[in-house]
């Protein structure tokens, strides 16, 4: 099983509304995305941060996130700068970087960074069988709360599955090369993978037809709107129409 570490604990934000966070986790994603000022993307991130520590997480493990997401971006730190047309700034050898393409890499990496910490704060702290609940309470399509998860429940099976047929190669003496041998090989453990997916979701869908699934989940806790969280979205939304006006208000 996926190991939840951001679920559990007794912080401000892991004890609000579920269907709250995710409110606010899509209104302010969404701003960040489209925005294109520093004036608004700037304190945007300061916001995130400030959830992150209402949340009380730990440091180590969130920065271990940020890295992973940053060493994608840093590729982009390669590119960018050099190839984005427009007024030159500095030059390495025969390479040219514009001044242009640096602020646009900048603002990749602030928002990147922003929308990130913003999903481990809201999104992170909330179990996935709650988060989603709360989705189909939202009124999301079952289909895609049931694709959520479904994924999240037999993406361990999947991948035990994927041990049994790789140690069943290893005993039989398969050493990967380079070769049309370890490709051929390969492609039919993807194929046996595949049919052995397929097979047990055919079973998994019969034991739920038999059981009584009519394509709805019932949650088995009843979500509450307290006042705590009325008072967190009103905050959170005057923080969001305050993003927007700085970033309509002037370009940078």
């Amino acid at each position: 099983m996926i190991e939840e570490q951001f679920s559990t604990g007794t912080s401000f934000v892991h004890s609000l509304d579920p269907r709250i966070k995710i409110i606010v986790a899509a209104l302010f994603s969404v701003l960040v995305a489209v925005s294109s000022n520093f004036l608004a993307l700037v304190p945007a991130l300061a916001v995130s941060v400030l959830m992150i520590s209402l949340a009380t997480l730990s440091i180590q493990k969130v920065l271990y996130r940020l890295l992973l997401v940053n060493g994608l971006i840093f590729f982009l730190w390669l590119l960018l700068p050099f190839t984005y047309r427009g007024e030159s700034w500095f030059a390495l050898g025969p390479l040219v970087a514009t001044k242009e393409g640096i602020l646009y890499a900048t603002k990749i990496t602030v928002k990147s960074n922003t929308i990130l910490l913003a999903m481990i704060a809201l999104l992170g702290t909330i179990p996935i069988f709650t988060l989603g609940h709360a989705m189909s309470r939202l009124s999301v399509p079952d289909k895609l709360v049931h694709l959520l998860l479904f994924t999240y429940r037999y993406i361990h099976v999947i991948f035990q599955e994927y041990r049994r047929l790789i140690n069943a190669m290893k005993i039989r003496g398969f050493t990967p090369r380079t070769n049309n041998h370890t490709y051929k090989t390969y492609a039919y453990l993807l194929g046996a993978l595949l049919v052995r997916s397929y097979d047990r979701a055919e079973r998994i869908h019969k034991a739920m037809l038999c059981r009584g699934f009519t394509g709805r989940y019932y949650a088995s806790t009843p979500f509450s709107v307290k006042a705590r969280d009325l008072f967190y979205l009103s905050v959170m939304l005057t923080i969001i129409f305050g993003l927007v006006f700085l970033q309509w208000s002037s370009t940078i």
